[in-house]
């Protein structure tokens, strides 16, 4: 039987070089991570210990390096949450933080189970977003493709016989004589292509670069007529998921609120939780504060956060807010395809009715002079 041949020094840093930079790691494979090294914590083996067997056990290439690494920084005498730290790509500040207060508090059991609830439901939230977004995407993308077949092989054979007739043409056939002639051409066609490709390059970009360009185009995402409701369930779910979290975590509450603030999406969210953390700080109580933003926070969080502080018992109010918030979510996301099929439907038969009118007018018309 041969043996298998051991990898080259070379090899080995190559394959490092490909995990380390060029290789993701899916948060299904963090929550394995996590799940396992909270049972084997629990177990009673050492952190060192359990450390070692996930390197071994773990299948994703960059995440068996990390996991080498913090095994290695552990022995070393390093605090997990700090040898984490040099993995921000890998482990969020959030889940960061609430392994530290477990550490601090003596209860790295509890914080991982906390990290763990966390993960998992903002998988379930992510997962439901992702999976409504399918239907419409198979058939906008399908609309196009049959659309520009038409435009390619079938309309310009069509107008053609329409141009040999000397009749007045309709406008709106002319039009679409016109929008043929231009895209027929491979230089037009690379061209337009061209200019969409750096007109989303140019979107991106000011997303990206440009806080004032971001703030807008959010500001645009809340008010749209079905997307804006969605977008603010999604952002109230994970603002009161992750706030509990912490909370509970025994995280305070400033430091809770501002490391909240980046796990929402939208800007106005964010910005509105930073300004709340550095609020509290003087003392005013968060659901004063989140009152003030009545068309990001509807009156039934305010009022849960003002009962959770009068009680104590915020983060508990929050889960119940949370899990409101996740089936809500989920419900709405299941009948995504209903809620969009009609907007669907109404964008296909308008594109179809100019298409037919384009091309059924003139026949009609020639029909008549002979």
């Amino acid at each position: 039987m041969k043996q298998k041949k051991e990898p080259s020094a070379f090899e080995k840093k190559m394959n490092d070089f490909i995990a380390q930079y060029l290789t993701s790691v899916p948060l299904v494979q963090k929550l394995f991570f996590v799940d396992h090294l909270r049972v084997m914590v629990k177990a009673g083996l050492s952190l060192i210990e359990a450390l070692d067997v996930m390197s071994k056990e773990m299948e994703n290439a960059k995440l068996k390096l990390v996991v080498g690494e913090l095994k290695a920084d552990v022995e070393k005498g390093t605090q997990l949450s700090e040898a984490m730290k040099k993995h921000p790509k890998v482990f969020p500040t959030m889940y960061i933080h609430m392994i530290e207060a477990g550490e601090v508090a003596g209860k790295m059991e509890e914080a991982l189970e906390q990290v763990e609830i966390q993960m998992r439901k903002s998988h379930e939230l992510t997962s439901a977003v992702r999976g409504a977004m399918i239907y419409p995407a198979v058939v906008l993308t399908a609309m196009l493709s049959v659309g520009v077949m038409m435009a390619v092989f079938v309309l310009p054979k069509l107008l053609e016989v329409f141009k040999e007739f000397d009749a007045e043409l309709p406008l709106m056939t002319r039009i679409l004589i016109q929008v043929i002639d231009v895209t027929k051409e491979p230089l037009n066609m690379v061209m337009i292509v061209g200019v969409l490709v750096g007109l989303v390059a140019a979107f991106i970009y000011g997303l990206k670069k440009s806080p004032g360009f971001k703030h807008g185009v959010h500001t645009m995402n809340v008010h749209l007529p079905i997307a804006g409701k969605i977008i603010k369930k999604i952002n109230l779910a994970r603002f009161s998921l992750t706030l509990s979290s912490l909370l509970k975590s025994t995280i305070p509450i400033i430091d809770a609120t501002d490391i909240t603030a980046e796990t929402c999406g939208n800007v106005l969210y964010r910005d509105a939780l930073h300004k709340a953390a550095e609020e509290i700080k003087t003392g005013k109580p968060l659901s004063e504060i989140l009152s003030r933003y009545e068309k990001l926070f509807p009156p039934m969080v305010t009022e849960m956060v003002m009962v959770g502080e009068r009680s104590g018992q915020v983060d508990q109010l929050l889960e119940e807010l949370a899990n409101f918030y996740n089936d809500d979510v989920s419900k709405t996301m299941k009948n995504f395809s209903t809620i969009i099929e009609p907007v669907i439907i109404l964008i296909l038969g308008v594109a179809v009715a100019v298409m037919a009118v384009a091309v059924i007018m003139p026949m009609y018309s020639l029909a008549q002079s002979f």
